[in-house]
C-alpha cells in the first residue's frame, strides 16, 4: 500500500510540472494575441488564439486527470488506514484468543474462549464446541477406564480362580483315569476268572449227569436184586419141594451176591468220584456192600443148611423176606439220591448258566471299562488343554489390565470440571459390568464422531 501511495505522489508531482509548462506556454500564446491585437497582426492573433485553444484542450484534460489522481490517492490512504486498524483489531484478538487457549495444551480441558464479534468471535465458539466434545470424550474415556480396570481385576480373580480349579480338577482326572485303567485291569481279571468259573460249572453238570447215571444204573440194580430176592425167597419155598434146585438156587445167589459186591463197589468209586454230592450215595453203595456180603454169608448159610433143607426152609424163608426188605429200603435210598443227584445237576445247570451269563457281563464291562478309559484319557487331554488356555487367558487379562490402567494414567492427564470430576466418582471401579462401560464407551465415541462431523461443516462455513 505504501508503494502505490509514493508511485502516485511521483505521478501527481510530474503532472504538476506539466500543467506548469503547459499554463506558461498558454500565457505566452495570450501575450502573442494581445500584442497581435493592439498591432493587428491578424495572422499572428490567429495563430496565437489557435495555439491558446490548442495547449488548453490538454490542460483542461489534464485538469480532470490531476484531480481523479488526488481522489484516489485519498481514498487509498483511508483504506489503507483502515486496514491497519482492522490488522491490529484481529491481531490482538488471535493472541487474546491464544492466551486463552495456553493452558489447553497441559491439558486443562476448563478453559473457555471468550466469543466477541470480531473475526475471532466464530473460531471461539468452534473451539468451545470441540473442547466440550473433547471434555466429553475424555471424561467418557476416564469413566470406561475405571469401569475396566475393576472389570478386568474382577476377571483376573475369575480367571486365575478358574486356572487353579482347571489345575485341580486336571488331577483329579488325572487319578480317576488311572482308577479307570485299575478298574478295567480288574475287570478283565474277573473275566478271565469267569470264564475259568464257567469251565468248571460246566464241568460239575457233566460230573452231576454222570452221578445221576450211576445212581440210576444202581436203582436198576437194586430193583434187580429185589426180583432176585424175590425169586430166591420162592425156590426157597419150593426147596422143601424140590431139593436138586437147591444147589443152582445158591451158586445164582452166589453170584448175584458177587454182582452186588461189584456193583456196591463201582458206585463207591463213582460216589467217591462225585466229591461231597455223592456222599450219600457211598453211604448207600457201602449198605448195597454191606447187604452183599450178608447175601454172600447167607448164601453160604444155605449151603450149610442144604443139608438140613427141611429144618432151615422156614428160617431161610424168613431171612430171604429180611433181605427182600433191606433191599426194598436200599432202592427208596438210591431213588432218593438219585432224586437228590437230579436237584444237584439242575443247580449245576442254573449255576452254569449264571456264570455264563456273569461272564457275558464281565466280557461287556471289560468293554466298557476300557472305552471308559479311552473317555478319561480324553477327558485329561481336554482338561490339560483348558488349564492351559486358562492360564494363557489370565496372563491375557492381565496384559488387558496394564492397558487399562495405561489408558486410565493417559485420561488422568486431562483436567476436567468438577462436576464431570464428581460423575466420574459415581462410578467406582467395578461397579458396572465390563459390557455396559464398553457399551457407553461405544456410543460416546459415536457421538463424538458426529459432533465431529458438526464441527468440520461449521469449520467449512468458518473457513476464511
Amino acid at each position: 500500500m505504501n508503494i502505490e501511495t509514493g508511485s502516485g505522489a511521483r505521478s501527481l508531482k510530474s503532472l504538476n510540472t506539466l500543467i506548469t509548462v503547459t499554463l506558461l506556454f498558454v500565457v505566452l500564446a495570450a501575450l502573442v494575441a494581445v500584442a497581435g491585437y493592439f498591432v493587428n497582426l491578424s495572422l499572428l492573433y490567429f495563430v496565437a488564439g489557435g495555439v491558446a485553444l490548442v495547449a488548453a484542450i490538454p490542460l483542461f484534460l489534464m485538469y480532470q486527470r490531476v484531480t481523479v489522481v488526488e481522489n484516489d490517492i485519498a481514498h487509498r490512504e483511508a483504506l489503507s488506514l483502515a486496514q491497519r486498524k482492522e490488522t491490529e483489531r484481529n491481531q490482538q484478538a488471535i493472541l487474546r484468543l491464544l492466551d486463552e487457549l495456553a493452558p489447553l495444551a497441559d491439558g486443562d480441558l476448563t478453559v473457555q474462549a471468550t466469543v466477541t464479534e470480531d473475526i475471532t468471535g466464530t473460531i471461539a465458539d468452534s473451539i468451545n464446541y470441540a473442547i466440550g466434545v473433547l471434555r466429553d470424550l475424555v471424561a467418557t474415556i476416564n469413566q470406561s477406564a475405571i469401569q475396566l480396570d475393576g472389570a478386568t481385576r474382577q476377571t483376573q480373580a475369575l480367571s486365575a480362580h478358574l486356572a487353579k480349579a482347571s489345575s485341580a480338577q486336571t488331577k483329579q482326572i488325572s487319578g480317576a483315569t488311572e482308577s479307570a485303567g485299575s478298574m478295567a485291569a480288574s475287570t478283565e481279571a474277573i473275566s478271565g476268572n469267569s470264564e475259568r468259573a464257567s469251565d468248571v460249572a460246566r464241568h460239575s453238570v457233566d460230573v452231576a449227569h454222570k452221578g445221576g447215571d450211576a445212581v440210576r444204573r444202581t436203582i436198576d440194580g437194586m430193583n434187580t436184586i429185589r426180583e432176585t430176592i424175590q425169586e430166591t425167597s420162592k425156590r426157597i419155598k419150593r426147596l422143601g419141594e424140590s431139593s436138586q434146585e437147591i444147589g443152582n438156587i445158591v451158586e445164582l445167589i452166589n453170584d448175584i451176591a458177587e454182582q452186588t459186591n461189584i456193583l456196591a463197589l463201582n458206585a463207591s468209586i463213582q460216589a467217591s468220584m462225585a466229591g461231597d454230592a455223592g456222599r450219600g450215595f457211598a453211604v448207600v453203595a457201602d449198605e448195597v456192600q454191606r447187604l452183599a456180603e450178608r447175601a454172600a454169608a447167607a448164601t453160604r448159610q444155605i449151603e450149610a443148611l442144604v443139608r438140613a433143607i427141611q429144618a432151615d426152609t422156614n428160617e431161610a424163608v424168613v431171612s430171604m423176606e429180611r433181605s427182600t426188605t433191606d433191599v426194598v429200603g436200599g432202592a427208596l435210598l438210591a431213588e432218593n439220591a438219585g432224586a437228590a443227584l437230579e436237584e444237584i445237576e439242575q443247580v449245576s445247570n442254573q449255576i452254569a448258566s449264571l456264570v455264563n451269563n456273569i461272564f457275558s457281563s464281565s466280557r461287556q464291562q471289560v468293554s466298557e471299562a476300557q472305552k471308559i478309559a479311552r473317555n478319561m484319557q480324553v477327558l485329561k487331554e481336554i482338561s490339560t488343554q483348558t488349564a492351559e488356555s486358562t492360564t494363557a487367558t489370565s496372563q491375557s487379562i492381565g496384559k488387558l489390565a496394564q492397558l487399562s490402567a495405561a489408558m486410565r494414567q493417559s485420561a488422568s492427564g486431562f483436567r476436567l470440571p468438577e462436576a464431570l470430576r464428581a460423575l466420574i466418582a459415581q462410578f467406582p471401579p467395578g461397579s458396572i459390568q465390563l459390557e455396559v462401560g464398553v457399551q457407553t464407551f461405544d456410543e460416546s465415541v459415536a457421538r463424538n464422531i458426529s459432533r465431529r462431523q458438526d464441527f468440520s461443516k461449521l469449520e467449512e462455513n468458518f473457513r476464511f
